[in-house]
């Protein structure tokens, strides 16, 4: 019982105050202004950023529609790229090997900037849009909580309990504008790094995907015949110019996602392990962080030593398990950052990337860092290896693996067993 009366209390505390809510327009947000001002009677602030997904204005007008005091915009699409998608790229970033994190590594960023309008705004709380379920509460309440302790946080979505047809239900009764129905009722995050998309028949993970659900590419068996090649120049790690024309980050994305989408390359089909515990089929569509991850990864190993090369993928897992995780702030997360800025201090070059049904393939890489040397690797003629010291290095190599056979033939030979 002693939880209800925590939740009362938390009630009673906002009541009549003020509220920033973290605002997408969609159909969690939407029924929340309305909600927060009938369960708390709350003055609602909304605010959305601008991560390269579109429809802001739209989401500001809504907002303004159901009722909220003021609705602010931030164009965010620059600090995205620069502090925290440039960050992902040179840690390989990839959580459980296949989703490039381009949800997750936005939600630090909002959860940044809400702190800043709360404290600019006077609120009382901040709320968001997150179920119990999911990864996002985490991330969200930890990076609030890191940056603002003493700001007190809502999350309606767990208070209402509502499945999500009654929310459609509920928003239907309200005049709620939503984007979905319930014949179509998927639920999708999306940025510049990448899209999102739950719900529905999705839920059931021996369901192939519906074509219908894809914005950003098309299915591979739909991309043209002939493949498509992209050549990306990298300097300290970061791409800064895509065949040939220098553009700066945001909107190198942004022409690498038609690129890569137009030939069916970024849908990933996955079941992931949630930070709470269970395991939820997601879909993302991710064209270009496939590509620059791809070649980002094959042009460092291209620069780096063997010995780094086997550190660093180390290094890149643990980056991605507390970026997933909600652990931006976290000290580990800047130890580890600290590591990857020096790695890619190196990796500079050009990498080209053939793409084809759904494939992005490194066919090529050039730098003047590489650690390649034509004249030690060819086996032609005027190869410069001296082949006459390998008998010397395998047998010092191999010391440990045949004294430990030696012992063990000897052991079996006195019908023992180690």
């Amino acid at each position: 019982m002693a939880q209800p009366q925590t939740k009362r209390a938390v009630h009673k505390k906002i009541a009549s105050k003020r509220v920033l809510l973290l605002y997408s327009g969609g159909l969690d947000t939407s029924c929340m202004v309305r909600w927060l001002q009938e369960k708390y009677s709350a003055d609602v602030i909304t605010l959305t950023l601008d991560l390269g997904q579109g429809g802001l204005e739209e989401a500001r007008a809504k907002a303004l529609k159901l009722g909220a005091k003021s609705a602010h915009v931030v164009d965010a699409r620059t600090e995205f790229v620069e502090q925290y998608v440039a960050k992902a790229i040179k840690a390989n970033g990839l959580y459980q090997d296949q989703y490039p994190l381009s949800t997750a590594i936005a939600r630090p960023l909002m959860a940044k900037v809400a702190v800043e309008y709360a404290l600019k705004e006077g609120v009382d709380a901040i709320a968001h849009g997150c179920t119990g379920k999911g990864n996002d509460q985490v991330r969200f309440e930890i990076s609030i909580g890191a940056l603002a302790p003493d700001l007190e946080v809502l999350a309606p979505v767990r208070e209402w309990n509502m499945s999500r047809e009654e929310e459609i239900h509920y928003a239907e009764r309200h005049g709620i504008p939503i984007p979905v129905d319930i014949h179509s009722p998927y639920s999708t995050d999306e940025n510049l790094w990448g899209r999102s998309i739950e719900c529905g028949v999705l839920e059931k993970p021996d369901s192939e995907p519906p074509a219908e659900i894809f914005e950003y590419a098309i299915p591979p068996e739909q991309a043209p015949n002939q493949p498509e090649y992209v050549e990306l120049e990298f300097e300290n790690g970061l791409p800064t110019s895509l065949n040939g024309r220098a553009e700066n980050l945001v909107q190198l994305i942004a022409e690498l996602h038609k690129i890569a989408g137009r030939n069916g390359v970024g849908i990933i089909d996955m079941v992931e392990d949630r930070v709470v515990g269970l395991k939820s089929r997601e879909i993302y569509e991710c064209p270009a962080a496939v590509v620059l991850l791809a070649a980002h990864r094959d042009l460092e190993r291209f620069c780096c030593t063997i010995h780094e090369n086997e550190f660093k993928p180390l290094v890149d897992r643990m980056w991605a398990e507390l970026a997933y995780k909600g652990l931006w702030n976290d000290p580990l997360m800047a130890d580890l950052e600290a590591f990857t800025d020096k790695i890619n201090e190196r990796v500079s070059g050009w990498v080209r990337v053939k793409l084809y049904k759904g494939h992005a393939q490194v066919v090529g890489r050039r730098s003047e860092n590489g650690l390649y040397d034509l004249n030690l690797a060819t086996y032609e003629r005027q190869q410069t290896f001296d082949q006459s010291a390998s008998p010397g290095f395998i047998k010092i190599w191999g010391l440990p693996t045949r004294s430990a056979n030696q012992l063990q033939t000897k052991y079996e030979a006195l019908g023992n067993k180690r």
